[in-house]
């Protein structure tokens, strides 16, 4: 039996697991692999912890995107609304503006036909004025006839004006 080899192996075998748990290796075997086990746990429990985190924080900004969009839409809207005003009001002024020039200008044409018929008028007395002198001159001769003709202009005159 001592010359048996196998008979060392085991003997070897039992004395090598005896001074395995004499110096409690297998304690400190599972002591680290429960400690190793704890920090794996906590990992995963801060990584979930970080992905719920992660997930809220990506739910906040989707939020925060769909108001801004919104608030980009509204500024778009107001601007356009802003725009309109602000065409049909140049365009009452153009109108209000093109209607006072008309007005101008029709103004401005009828002094000028007022004018005009007043240029005639003058240029009719002093045509009329003229014919009659030179028919009062032909046939009236002398003082009494220069008379006449004055007296006749200065009622020609006052009839006209």
């Amino acid at each position: 039996m001592f010359q048996d080899s196998t008979f060392w192996v085991l003997v070897a075998f039992i004395l090598f697991f005896a001074l395995i748990f004499y110096l409690k290796v297998p304690g400190k075997v599972m002591a680290q692999l429960d400690e190793r086990a704890a920090k794996i746990k906590r990992d995963l429990e801060e990584a979930e912890k970080l992905h719920q985190e992660a997930q809220q924080l990506f739910a906040e900004y989707q939020r925060k995107q769909r108001n801004a969009m919104k608030e980009a839409e509204e500024i778009v809207a107001a601007a356009e609304a802003e725009a309109k005003a602000l065409v049909r009001e140049a365009e009452a002024d153009l109108k209000a503006s093109l209607e006072r020039r008309r007005k101008q200008a029709e103004d401005k044409i009828a002094q000028a036909e007022q004018q005009a018929v007043q240029e005639v008028r003058a240029a009719a007395v002093e045509v009329a004025i003229a014919a009659a002198a030179q028919v009062l001159g032909q046939s009236l001769q002398g003082a009494a006839a220069a008379s006449q003709i004055d007296r006749a202009i200065g009622e020609v005159k006052a009839k006209l004006h």
